[in-house]
């Protein structure tokens, strides 16, 4: 073998390990046909921002020109999307930063949602977001996952599902698509500057297991799996608890699946498992012979099925640099149950409403070596809730009549701000909260009080709005509070 065919053939090799480690990691393609061709490079043109938005208070941006008031009339829309608001389309198109070689570099992974797909509609979703970062300083690297439904500022639109963001940037045709839409409010949400963008054909990544002969899972606990598409009894398989070698096939299916407890919580973990088996296999002396051997068909199958902005030369640089990040120095996280407030969109949808600084101090350990990106908000829960000083109004829908008025005595006693006090036009048998303009803080402290797992919180944004949150005040309350 000569030097020329060496070389070229360990570039390959380092392609492969890189786009694994992090760009791969859509094997969450988990749900995305995206059929594209070669390694499409995407040109975006905008500088990243600084930490803002972490949480939903911001306001709509500002006025201007731009964004038309509807998408292509041939547009499917799907229910429970954000309106557009006049901005100029420039103003939220990001150019994403390249990497310099020597700092933090961070990649957003992105798999769309095969619903979309199936009912063929004109765009898609996002089903899958995963941020991917490397610090070649301290040799450190981490894996953040972010569900589809957190409830976020979209720039250039109302507050939706941050898994909208790719198909309003697909529907309205804005500068860089759907990547660059979801890049942006990514960045927003969490205050991270994001590099490059990575969008995966989960029919690539299956048909890379299979090459690399399988991946060996750690199942936790007996998982029933489906095959994508078939629903009958041959593509189902449960899984018994333990270590399993899984073909390409089935481990998308396991990486898939959300049918257990917590859902996508859940799903986003297994996901993780996922693509730190992939790293294993990859990194297995014993595989390197066989890597070396398949690395055209390798290289092959993943420049066929990546959508990236990233460079050739970007990614030989991100392989030198991550095969220096050992396991025990790749931090994982997932935005979960204790980092939201449950709650639904104006139109009855399932949303999350994140907690600021549980996701900042998350979004730290991931991202950071010590210290913080943007100082949390000092004090306890009681103290966040007096610092965000929202407006309530505090409505009686059960049948205790002094009820509203002794809740916003005991409220006013810990320094809120009570405007107004009265009779709900209806009965209330679980106490809800309605949020007109962002307060988590508030959301989190009055679900704390009440202790109703059931409590209902809505999101009606309205920037306009005098009060910052309604509370209805229910049965449930009512009959538990030992208010004097």
């Amino acid at each position: 073998m000569n030097a020329t065919t060496t070389k070229t053939r360990y570039r390959l090799i380092g392609l492969i390990l890189a786009v694994l480690v992090f760009a791969l990691a859509a094997l969450a393609g988990i749900g995305g046909y995206v059929f594209m061709k070669g390694w499409e490079i995407s040109h975006l043109s905008y500088q990243p921002s600084g930490p803002s938005l972490l949480g939903a208070s911001s306001a709509v941006p500002p006025s201007g020109t731009g964004i038309a008031a509807t998408a292509s009339e041939s547009t499917a829309i799907l229910p429970g999307l954000p309106a557009p608001v006049a901005i100029d389309p420039t103003a939220i198109a990001p150019s994403l930063k390249p990497w310099d070689g020597a700092g933090r570099v961070t990649i957003l992974i992105l798999g769309l949602d095969y619903r979309d797909w199936q009912q063929k509609v004109d765009y898609s979703r996002s089903d899958t977001m995963i941020l991917l970062t490397l610090d070649p300083a301290t040799k450190t690297g981490g894996i953040l996952s972010i569900p589809r439904d957190m409830w976020v500022a979209i720039p250039g639109f109302e507050h939706g599902k941050i898994n909208t963001a790719y198909y309003l940037g697909e529907a309205y045709k804005l500068p860089g698509g759907g990547p660059a839409l979801a890049t942006k409010t990514v960045e927003q949400f969490l205050g991270v500057p994001i590099n490059y963008y990575a969008q995966v054909d989960f029919g690539a990544f299956v048909r890379f297991i299979d090459e690399l002969g399988g991946v060996t899972i750690d199942v936790p606990s007996p998982i029933t799996i489906s095959l994508q598409g078939q629903e009958g009894i041959k593509g189902k398989k449960t899984l018994k608890p333990g270590r399993q070698a899984l073909p390409g096939e089935w481990a998308l299916a396991y990486a898939r699946d959300r049918h257990t407890e917590d859902g996508d919580f859940d799903r986003a973990g297994r996901q993780q498992q996922v693509i730190m088996a992939i790293r294993e296999r990859l990194l297995d002396r014993n595989m390197l012979p066989t890597i070396i051997q398949k690395a055209p068909v390798l290289y092959q199958e993943l420049a066929s099925g990546i959508h990236t902005n990233l460079k050739l030369d970007d990614v030989i640089r991100l392989a030198l640099a991550a095969k220096n990040v050992t396991k025990e120095n790749i931090r994982q996280g997932i935005l979960g149950k204790n980092t939201v407030v449950f709650g639904s969109s104006p139109d009855n949808l399932s949303i999350l409403i994140p907690m600021p600084d549980k996701i900042g101090l998350l979004r730290d350990q991931i991202f950071t070596t010590s210290g913080s990106m943007k100082p949390a908000t000092p004090g306890d829960s009681l103290q966040r809730m007096q610092a965000e000083s929202a407006r309530l109004a505090i409505y009686n829908g059960s049948k205790d009549p002094t009820l509203a008025d002794r809740t916003a005595a005991y409220l006013k006693a810990q320094s809120a701000d009570v405007a107004e006090t009265g009779q709900a036009d209806k009965v209330y048998y679980t106490t809800t909260l309605i949020d007109h303009t962002g307060s988590p803080f508030t959301l989190q402290y009055l679900a704390d009080l009440i202790g109703d797992q059931n409590i209902k919180i809505y999101s009606r944004y309205d920037p306009e709005s005098k009060i910052d949150v309604e509370v209805y005040l229910g049965y449930d309350w009512a009959n538990k509070n030992t208010l004097p």
